[in-house]
């Protein structure tokens, strides 16, 4: 099967990147993507020096080649309309500058968010709309898909002159958060470059079908990550929908900024769900799945495992994760995407 089987590297930014190709070359894996801004810093991929050196973009995908690996995917996750001054430009100047390093190192697939926007023009805050039974809440969706569609037109323009489609991960707290609403920005925009990260694990603590959601947007998918996710006992009292979260103090070591001067909280020591290793919230025959599914799109796409299981060490779980993934691709049918 020629699916591209790898990982993003985020969970390795406690080595440099050539040990940290080295992990996944002994785990079986030849596909790789790196942070290039967003969220999280990106200390595998020097953006400024790539942008301004040819020679060093040559240095630096020689380092991938020189152990037979390939560089498929930048990823610049955050969010490009966040109305906080020190997040939204940000964001969407890394993602402008991750498409234009991408076009000059002949890397297919930028994946970021679709973000959200404030509630209205004076809003300070993001505000995420969950479910708009109340009619006040539509009217925030329509100043903020206007706020989306106008800054998603401009960025498939970008990706289309640079020859790089930005790969949407379908992400809670983003207006893209599903098929439906991925194909929605598709529609509102008429872009061309603009399509879909297929991340299950947020599809399936949503309760969705991650096969059918494939299947429904086709060659929307551009991209994929494997990362596996499971509803635990908390769900019962808690729902999906769980706000009881914690502050992370300032100066709590290892914290995961999100912008400047805020970072992620505290789960709950009772989730109602959890992100877990690739084969621990479902087994090697649903990952088969879901790469035949993958493959009927793109017998080649690049899938990439992420790493976020809390129960088991960087390498641990990275090491389960890459066999589990690679058992499931032995049995993908040899005729799957070939028809």
């Amino acid at each position: 099967m020629a699916l591209r089987l790898g990982a993003y590297t985020a969970c390795l930014h406690d080595r440099p990147l050539a040990q940290a190709l080295d992990v996944l070359q002994a785990n079986g894996l030849t596909s790789v993507e790196v942070n290039t801004g967003g969220f999280i810093p990106s200390p595998h991929c020097p953006v400024d020096l790539l942008l301004a050196s040819e020679q060093a973009r040559s240095d630096y995908l020689g380092e991938f080649a020189s152990r037979g690996m390939e560089l498929t995917g930048l990823n610049c996750n955050g969010n490009p309309l966040n109305p906080l001054p020190g997040v939204g430009p940000k964001h969407a100047d890394d993602l402008r500058r991750s498409i234009e390093l991408a076009g000059l190192l002949g890397v297919g697939n930028v994946v970021t968010m679709s973000g959200t926007p404030g509630s209205d023009p004076d809003a300070r805050y993001p505000s995420w709309v969950v479910n708009p039974w109340d009619g006040v809440y539509l009217d925030v969706l329509d100043y903020q898909w206007d706020v989306a569609a106008a800054f998603w037109r401009e960025i498939d323009v970008l990706a289309r002159g640079h020859g790089v489609r930005v790969a949407l991960e379908m992400h809670p707290h983003n207006l893209v958060f599903s098929p439906v609403t991925l194909t929605k920005l598709v529609e509102l925009t008429g872009a061309t470059n603009l399509g879909a990260e297929m991340d299950p694990s947020h599809l399936m603590w949503q309760g969705m079908d991650v096969v059918a959601c494939i299947r429904h947007l086709g060659p929307l998918v551009f991209h994929a990550a494997a990362k596996d996710a499971m509803i635990t006992p908390g769900v019962g009292i808690r729902g999906v929908l769980d706000t009881s979260f914690e502050r992370v103090p300032a100066d709590a070591p290892g914290k995961v900024p999100t912008g400047i001067g805020y970072w992620c909280s505290a789960w709950p020591r009772d989730p109602a769900w959890r992100f877990v290793a690739v084969g621990v919230g479902h087994d090697v025959a649903w990952w088969t799945a879901f790469l035949t599914a993958l493959a009927e799109v793109d017998p080649d796409m690049a899938v990439n495992i992420e790493h976020e299981d809390a129960d088991l060490s960087r390498l641990d779980g990275l090491a389960l994760a890459a066999g589990n993934l690679r058992a499931a691709a032995a049995q993908v049918p040899a005729s799957a995407g070939r028809a």
